[in-house]
């Protein structure tokens, strides 16, 4: 079997398993709560809701659903501060620490439940006090500081809705996205720190506030000390808000389908997407999830190393480990600044037992070398975990031997800003099961998926398809806000009656589910369907490749073929002609039909600052050579030009072609 993304054929499952899985986690049939799901889903989400969340009047319905539409628990009233917050405070946890915070520069906060309560309740009392309630909008512009989950708590506690806008988006993204909420409170910074640098927010934030005249007030975080303009009255620091205002705010309860949030889609085309979550499905299912997934327990130190202006923070950073009354590590800056091993000396500082980060940020920890993780004690981590793109699994067996030292199961998780939380995973909460490098492995109980092929029937074993759910869940969004026409063309119309996820993935034998990237990133080279992630796993296996991105190009004979980029690891001895022996190395792996047209050798790749690849972003550099306008998100712009430059000959010869 190759080390590639999955099986080829039927005829190749994938068995694997590492020493550890057959030492500790077993095949055997289901926990008998997948099977209570599968007969009974809405028994069973019911029950789930009673059991996890606080409900001040309890429901009575389980879902109304009109399809595409779902309204989960309706009748029930909530309030999600009351769920993270209160019922801890009542209690032994009320002492627990909430957040370890550390910023870049290396200083430090501990905030405990009852202090965390203290300060959400004094900031919506504030924001009372001016005049906010439900039927306001606002926009959340933070560092990660402990001001960011501060603030998404005091607005869920008001009933405000909110869209947290990653600190890394530009004026021009934070105005688009105040204008169409018509936002009337901001919450921003002076500035936060990146790599050492300032990067400044309130300038940026004014910027996009010049074309946004819904916006009545601007809260400013006094984080780096710098002087800002302030506009009297619009604009006030956050400590002369709360200044001399009791941190007492009783909560309200709002319905279970309320707005809570809404998160917006990026890309290189197409306007975002605001995509809308409610309250009393979506905690339901975050919670739930926490607990089968990560199986806390009242010592553990939760990192989940991802940003809250995504919806990995919001659901796994906020609202579900406060939920369970779970300690987290919250880190404003980047994993390896001031120093390489930043990200392992923080886990260490903290004792985490649960580490939880991208296959991107992993693919770059790595390519640094394991000297930086053999110089820290991680004897205090047991459970691993992925998110945000499917893992390669040399990758996987890095993060397993190396940072796990063969000891700690890796839950690899494939979910969507769209789905609100994890879907499908291996889950130690509930039972064991054999993993295998690379595969998400199952779906959690109660959730219906299934891999279809073009025509719509369900995929044999080893036949890449299409990934739908089959049945309506709890965390799944409200929809696209104010666009029912898009949320129905965009996730309900190529499968009618499943929503339609827009991956592209196999099943094997087993029932496991290994992602092969998304469907529009599939190559169909001479008659052959393969996914981008499947020839960049297979450059992966190659000794000397770090990282690497592909995409397809036009190709006359073929229809299409793929086109990569690798970055070289640190150490490596030069290699003669290393760009044609990596084709040979993808034909060797996959099969010589999926060999790259070229391999372009280049420093580094375009990212997004929450470790993502944007792959879309090569391929237009790659095919047009062109500007693709804002590329603020990215984590080093000058990557692009690199691209670009690398790429100029080939672009030129496929614009004659």
């Amino acid at each position: 079997m190759t080390e590639g993304r999955g099986p080829a054929s039927s005829d190749e499952t994938p068995t694997e398993s590492l020493p550890f899985a057959e030492r500790y986690l077993s095949a055997g049939p289901l926990s008998p709560l997948y099977q209570r799901a599968r007969d009974d889903p809405d028994g069973f989400w019911a029950g789930v809701a009673r059991a996890e969340i606080r409900w001040a009047t309890p429901f009575s319905r389980t879902l109304d659903w009109d399809p595409p539409f779902a309204k989960w628990f309706p009748d029930g009233r909530l309030n999600v501060s009351v769920n993270c917050l209160d019922r801890h405070r009542e209690g032994p946890a009320r002492d627990r620490v909430a957040y370890f915070w550390e910023g870049e520069p290396g200083d430090r906060r501990t905030i405990t439940y009852d202090e965390l309560g203290r300060e959400v309740e004094q900031f919506a009392a504030a924001l009372q006090r001016r005049g906010f309630g439900p039927e306001d909008r606002a926009a959340v512009y933070l560092p990660m500081v402990p001001e960011l989950p501060i603030t998404m708590l005091a607005l869920s506690r008001l009933g405000i809705p909110f869209t947290v806008v990653f600190s890394g988006f530009s004026s021009e993204a934070l105005a688009h996205r105040i204008r169409d909420l018509g936002v009337t409170l901001v919450v921003t910074a002076d500035g936060g720190y990146r790599r050492g640098q300032i990067v400044p927010l309130k300038a940026i934030a004014d910027e996009a506030l010049a074309t946004s005249p819904s916006v009545r007030t601007v809260v400013v975080v006094h984080r780096t000390g710098q002087s800002v303009p302030m506009l009297s009255p619009r604009d006030v620091g956050w400590t002369e808000l709360v200044q001399d205002v009791p941190p007492t705010c009783p909560a309200a309860a709002f319905p279970s389908d309320h707005l809570l949030y809404l998160l917006y889609s990026s890309g290189t085309t197409g306007a975002p997407k605001a995509i809308a979550h409610g309250t009393g499905g979506y905690l339901t299912h975050v919670t739930a999830t926490m607990r089968w997934v990560f199986d806390p327990k009242p010592m553990d130190v939760l990192w989940c190393a991802a940003d809250i202006g995504w919806v990995t923070g919001h659901s796994y950073i906020v609202f579900a480990p406060l939920s369970l009354g779970v300690t987290s590590v919250l880190y404003e800056g980047a994993f390896d600044s001031p120093r390489p091993d930043r990200f392992w000396e923080i886990a260490e500082r903290y004792r985490v037992t649960i580490l939880h980060t991208s296959p991107t940020a992993l693919r770059s920890l790595r390519r640094a070398g394991d000297e930086g993780v053999a110089r820290h004690d991680l004897s205090s981590l047991r459970l691993l975990g992925t998110v945000g793109e499917a893992i390669n699994p040399a990758v996987w067996r890095w993060y397993y031997t190396v940072v796990g030292r063969e000891r700690c199961p890796i839950v690899d998780t494939w979910w969507q800003t769209e789905t609100g939380g994890m879907l499908i995973t291996p889950a130690p909460g509930l039972q064991t099961m054999v993993l295998k490098p690379g595969s998400a492995t199952l779906p959690l109980p109660g959730i219906d998926a299934a891999v279809l092929t073009e025509a719509g029937t369900v995929a044999a074993p080893g036949e890449r398809g299409y990934v739908v759910l089959r049945r309506p869940w709890p965390g799944m969004m409200l929809g696209i806000y104010r666009d029912e026409a898009r949320y129905r063309s965009t996730y309900w119309s190529r499968f009618p009656g499943n929503y339609y996820a827009g991956d592209f993935a196999l099943r094997d034998s087993d029932g496991y589910f290994w992602f092969l990237g998304r469907a529009d990133e599939v190559l169909k080279v001479a008659g052959h369907r393969i996914g981008t992630i499947e020839v960049e796993d297979a450059l992966l296996t190659h000794p000397a490749v770090a990282e690497a991105a592909v995409v397809g190009v036009p190709d006359p004979v073929k229809g299409e073929v793929p086109l990569a980029f690798v970055v070289i690891r640190p150490g490596v001895a030069e290699l003669v002609d290393l760009p044609a022996q990596l084709r040979s190395h993808v034909a060797g792996q996959i099969g010589k039909f999926a060999q790259p047209r070229e391999v372009h050798l280049v420093g580094k790749l375009p990212r997004t600052r929450s470790g993502k690849i944007m792959r879309r972003l090569v391929k237009a550099v790659a095919l047009h050579g062109i500007d693709v306008g804002d590329v603020t998100t990215l984590e080093d712009q000058a990557s692009v030009e690199e691209i670009r430059q690398s790429v100029a000959s080939f672009a030129e010869e496929l614009g004659r072609s």
